[in-house]
């Protein structure tokens, strides 16, 4: 593997270490700003708006300039974004902060991935991307929770700085290693769109959503389901998290080498067995032993699914990758988004805190059938175009994005 991909890993360790740090730090926030726990929220919620807006936004507007030349401008944006949030007055401004740094997030990944790809040869494209994702996954074992120590020991606007010199660390990688590529001829905004007319693109999206989404069904109240249910202190959860981190960090790797291999199997396994897992949730949640090793499951299963997934994207997408590539990285939070609200709707309904396990149990489920269909309908136009190699790059999309 190129040591540029080293670059885009340590720029994916800072996005991820302050896009979950906060999570850990809401009550210092919300005191220092005197405002509630759920009115901080909003800095959760706003950063993964700002990631789902600002994924196609920066990527159409990067669409002018070289991918190195747009990583960069990216990483500045984000170091600018951590740093107004470090030094904000007050609370509104510091939402700002967040969703200036947020901007940078969807387009970064995407692009990322585009420059991974093709830094290798063709049949290590997952593999490369799994590299580049390797830094977010790092981000949970270590930038989170040493953040958080930080921020609760030194004070949260310590993290935020700590945080922009990862960026300015991340800056300069990309500028020295990353290397120089001429600006893609012929690249335009409705080349870019042309890839949504495809419904595989689109299938793709709808697995991201759903398939991730099951996982922060349950993540997102693995507080209050391990503090009640499990039994476990209000301090264990730090460390449940790592050993969350740490599933990701594995399911990754492992997403990444098979995906370049057998992809479609891949996304049946992780995807079938995410749901099996999730569903299982509700029943281990009762056991601390079994509560612990369940929360290391759903991480690596969920992660598995993300190089494959991002990797079907790029390939559906051929002729004009990047765009597709960003949106699918907004589509992670989409269904991060979604899976929240519709497990604190099964909490709120009076179902018990291990609810929001069969609704990422449903998700993971849902997800799988889309795969199912995905790979249905390849076959069906693999052979209606008398084409013999299932999952090869499907020329009509590459034709219309010339056009």
């Amino acid at each position: 593997m190129p040591l540029a991909l080293l670059a885009l890993a340590i720029g994916a360790f800072g996005i991820g270490t302050t896009e979950f740090v906060i999570m850990g730090l809401l009550p210092e926030v919300a005191a220092d700003f005197q405002v509630s726990i759920p009115t901080a929220g909003f800095l959760v919620t706003g950063y993964a708006l700002g990631v789902v807006l600002g994924a196609p936004l920066m990527t159409l507007l990067g669409t002018r300039v070289t991918h190195k030349r747009m990583l960069m401008l990216l990483m500045g944006l984000f170091i600018v974004g951590n740093l107004v949030s470090a030094l904000a007055p007050v609370f509104g401004v510091m939402l700002a902060g967040r969703v200036i740094a947020s901007l940078a997030h969807g387009a970064f990944f995407g692009i990322g991935s585009v420059v991974a790809a093709d830094l290798v040869a063709p049949q290590k494209k997952a593999g490369a991307i799994a590299m580049m994702f390797t830094g977010l996954t790092v981000a949970n074992v270590v930038g989170v929770p040493l953040g958080t120590y930080i921020g609760q020991s030194a004070g949260w606007r310590t993290t935020f700085v700590i945080v922009a010199l990862l960026g300015v660390i991340g800056l300069l990688g990309v500028a020295k290693l990353i290397p120089e590529q001429p600006k893609p001829e012929g690249v335009r905004i409705r080349h870019e769109l042309a890839a949504f007319r495809n419904a595989q693109v689109l299938l793709a999206m709808a697995m991201t959503v759903l398939g991730f989404g099951g996982v922060f069904a349950a993540i997102t109240y693995i507080t209050p389901m391990m503090t009640e249910i499990a039994g476990y202190s209000a301090s264990s959860v730090t460390w449940l998290l790592v050993l969350f981190g740490l599933g990701m960090v594995g399911g990754n790797l492992v997403g990444g080498r098979f995906a370049d291999r057998h992809l479609m199997p891949m996304l049946y396994v992780s995807l079938g067995a995410l749901a099996v897992v999730l569903g299982l949730f509700t029943v281990t949640a009762h056991n601390k032993v079994a509560a612990a090793v369940t929360i290391v499951l759903i991480g690596a299963l969920g992660f598995a699914t993300v190089p494959p997934l991002q990797k079907r994207v790029l390939d559906q997408a051929a002729g004009a990758p990047t765009l597709a590539s960003a949106v699918n990285i907004g589509a992670f939070n989409l269904g991060n988004a979604l899976s929240a609200w519709l497990g604190g709707l099964v909490i709120a309904a009076g179902l018990g805190y291990t609810a929001p396990n069969w609704v990422g149990a449903v998700l993971a489920a849902s997800a799988l059938v889309l795969a199912v269909v995905s790979s249905l309908l390849e076959r069906r136009t693999s052979r209606a175009a008398g084409g013999s190699v299932v999952g090869s790059t499907p020329e009509p999309v590459a034709a219309t994005a010339r056009h």
